[in-house]
């Protein structure tokens, strides 16, 4: 199955100009295509090209609030694969090759009373695992959905989120996955019309974690909130890929993502495209992007790109920065008497904090601060 791709309905780049059930209608990549050049194939295991040993196992456990149903569905379920279309390779192969399905439903007009949990973990990174979850909110109703992410694997996985007319949805995706996992998702967010819908992706363990957050808008009035917190170490790679698609008039998308590298050969990318087409008119975007470099030997890839189809524009911008702890803050800090691995501390906190902060589910902030601390004292040790 593909979607109609007519040249009056492609935006100017070709990033995803693409979107097809069918594995066979993408090509192998090899590193050159833009949408694959900052990422490292030859650690993904053969999830890109199909040669993925399969046979591995990420265990599911569910912790749904009251209002709340979720259920284990087969391939065929037909609520599976109405909002979302594979837009590369290996959201392709995740689709084909999953058996189960997880599908979270919040009735209409219902207010969860708690965060509904799904915690994955992975035993194996030795073989292939695949996932997909479609998360409906019907018209008028509000849940929160945390999906936890542990343990050794290497998994691709797809994750629809379907809001209806004038629900909410908040979305609290944790990557804290073992040093040797790899793990690549595809989240997709399609908003009713005045839906709200918000979404924090916290990225901090794995070999290598590329996480594609997309948002599409059914009708007008859709409001969507894309956050972003990752800490990235030696040698890991992780990677962000954001696509926000206004394809109907007076919609609304903020994106804010912060990161903080330390010890050679970490990698942190993040690629945020906004495509603000010409039926899109009173659109309001903006899309930011910060780095915090605290060592030699890291390397960050950040890549804003907006396009903009007409001139009927509420606002729209974009910014990116990079750079080092900035040496006047820790001069003040330690004129005052705080030590300089304090101040260092400090600094990213703060940095880091304002993003951490807005995090609903207490548990999670607290251990998302936990593990930034930790991270911080690991690096100061060194």
């Amino acid at each position: 199955m593909g979607l109609d791709t007519a040249s009056d309905k492609r935006p100017l780049s070709t990033l995803h100009e693409k979107a097809s059930f069918d594995v066979a209608d993408f090509e192998v990549p090899t590193g050159r295509e833009e949408e694959w050049r900052f990422t490292p194939l030859r650690r993904l295991r053969g999830l890109h090209k199909g040669t993925a040993e399969d046979g591995g196992k990420v265990l599911l456990e569910v912790e749904p609030a009251p209002e709340v149903t979720v259920e284990t569905v087969g391939r065929d379920d037909p609520r599976l694969g109405t909002a979302y279309v594979p837009a590369d390779r290996v959201s392709a192969q995740a689709w084909n090759s999953f058996t189960d399905a997880t599908v979270v439903t919040v009735p209409k007009e219902a207010v969860a009373t708690a965060p509904t949990v799904l915690r994955l973990r992975g035993e194996d990174s030795s073989a292939a695992a695949y996932g997909h979850t479609t998360v409906l909110v019907e018209p008028y109703a509000e849940a929160t959905v945390v999906l936890a992410h542990r343990g050794s694997a290497t998994y691709a996985d797809n994750v629809e989120f379907i809001v209806g007319d004038g629900a909410r949805l908040s979305v609290i995706s944790l990557q804290d996955w073992a040093d040797d996992a790899v793990h690549v998702s595809h989240q997709h967010a399609r908003l009713g019309r005045d839906a709200r819908f918000v979404s924090h992706n916290i990225s901090l363990g794995g070999d290598v974690v590329r996480i594609s957050p997309s948002i599409s808008y059914a009708e007008p009035g859709g409001d969507a909130e894309l956050y972003g917190v990752y800490f990235v170490d030696g040698g890991q790679h992780l990677e962000h890929r954001l696509l926000v698609d206004h394809t109907v008039p007076h919609c609304r998308s903020r994106v804010d993502y912060r990161g903080a590298l330390q010890d050679r050969d970490a990698h942190a990318v993040w690629i945020g495209d906004v495509i603000i087409r010409a039926e899109a008119e009173g659109t309001d975007t903006y899309e930011l992007n910060r780095n915090l470099v605290l060592t030699d030997g890291t390397r960050v890839d950040s890549v804003p790109n907006l396009e903009i189809l007409t001139g009927e524009v509420a606002g729209a911008g974009h910014a990116s920065a990079s750079g080092r702890l900035d040496d006047e803050h820790l001069f003040y800090l330690q004129a005052r008497g705080i030590t300089f691995d304090e101040a260092r501390r400090m600094v990213v906190r703060g940095f880091l904090g304002q993003l951490v902060e807005r995090i609903e589910v207490a548990e999670v902030r607290e251990k998302v601060r936990e593990a930034i601390e930790e991270e911080l004292e690991q690096g100061a040790a060194r």
